[in-house]
């Protein structure tokens, strides 16, 4: 097997290409538009697609340095905090809790699906555990991180399929956020407020008049980078005391507090809040972020699990969408903040965080804004869910 390893700077370029692809495509396609089909994707997924073509030809591993992209992520969490309001906030306090308890639920909910799919298919119960809560809400580093332990009762290929069932959950999570969104949205007839902006992304059709320039871009790029140095002392502090957050938590923490004091501080300031330049910068990142992470998937490292572990994803995604559309959706109000986070929680529930906002964004710049959903969603994502997961995994493995 020949390896071809691509530079960061290589790889990032072919990120831009394939979101054009993708971007080109959507225009193309109504019914990747009609469902709020995020263009990176379409073109993320076509990429990888193609890369798999070439390694089934010439048994050639084409391979990607992600470095660039794990900033970009750091970036966009940093611009949702600048465009936070405290308001917003306290308007998402209960709306917090009900969609933390529920997450928590559904973590339970999903190992029982994975589990019970396991056992259906003549399977070891840690399998379940597996194509469970450890590599969907969870994600590859969930994935990764408990392998080891699973190895230790007999699974012998526990990484390859948690690596596989946290890939096919990305990529149905990419899949079923804006169907679920479009169906809730016709059936209560519910739209956003269409002179609100988005605070993440730009509205799509709609002529945007604020004044945008190289300077007022670079303003936005100063202050994201000097939240992202302040995020980055805390986490270096927090980290010493004993305590793990990823970067991006401690950035978007730091975003908020500086974009909901320095404007009061100085009112004459053009802080970049909500602005077309700090717009530009969040799509930007989280485009080229998902068009990455989805374009290096390597699908042949799924091809020889793909017949039992598909069994399984379709009863997890079958399980996910009743529990969103059944529970969900009712219990956080039957709005239309309620129809975007059940976008983004379909995104959540089975791939990550970022590609639920990605599911949450192509549903706010086609049918309006929802700013508590995007304060909301990553907080619970961030802070609660990995706790939690770990106890539960835990507890499920000693069943």
């Amino acid at each position: 097997m020949n390896n071809l390893p691509l530079d960061s700077f290589v790889s990032y370029t072919i990120g831009i290409l394939v979101f054009f692809i993708g971007v080109l495509l959507t225009k193309r396609i109504k019914l990747l538009r009609d469902f709020n089909i995020p263009e990176p994707v379409t073109g993320g997924l076509l990429a990888s697609l193609f890369i798999y073509l070439v390694f089934a030809v010439t048994e050639s591993e084409i391979t990607f340095d992600l470095s660039t992209r794990d900033r970009l992520l750091v970036y966009f969490f940093t611009a949702i905090g600048l465009n936070a309001k405290i308001s917003d906030l306290i308007k998402g306090g209960k709306p917090l809790m009900i969609l933390l308890c529920l997450t928590l639920s559904f973590i339970v909910i999903q190992n029982v699906i994975g589990i019970g799919s396991a056992l259906l298919l003549n399977l070891p119960s840690p399998v379940g555990v597996l194509s469970g809560s450890a590599s969907l809400i969870g994600g590859h580093g969930t994935a990764i991180a408990w392998a080891p332990d699973i190895v230790a009762l007999g699974i012998e290929n526990a990484l390859e399929i948690g690596v596989a069932a946290a890939t096919l959950g990305l990529v149905t999570a990419s899949l079923i956020g804006g169907p679920i969104a479009k169906f809730l949205l016709c059936k209560h007839g519910l739209s956003g407020n269409a002179n609100e902006k988005p605070s993440i992304g730009i509205e799509y059709e709609k002529t945007n008049t604020e004044s945008f320039n190289h300077i007022n871009f670079m303003a936005a790029l100063l202050v994201i980078h000097v939240c992202i140095i302040i995020g980055f002392i805390v986490n270096s502090i927090i980290s010493e005391l004993g305590f793990k957050l990823p970067l991006f938590v401690t950035c978007l923490l730091t975003g908020i507090i500086l974009s909901n004091t320095i404007p009061a501080i100085f009112p004459d300031l053009n802080w970049p809040a909500r602005t077309r330049a700090l717009a530009i910068i969040s799509d930007f990142s989280l485009s080229l972020f998902l068009t990455m992470s989805l374009m290096s998937m390597q699908l042949w490292t799924i091809a020889s699990l793909a017949g039992p572990l598909l069994i399984i994803l379709g009863l997890q995604t079958l399980g996910a969408t009743i529990f969103i559309i059944f529970i969900l959706f009712p219990l956080m109000g039957k709005n239309y903040q309620a129809a975007v986070l059940s976008a983004g929680f379909g995104g959540f529930a089975l791939g990550a965080t970022p590609t639920a906002i990605a599911n949450m964004t192509a549903v706010t710049k086609a049918h309006g804004a929802a700013p508590t959903a995007f304060i909301i969603l990553p907080l619970v994502g961030a802070f609660f869910v990995d706790i939690t997961n770990a106890f539960v995994i835990r507890f499920a493995l000693a069943f």
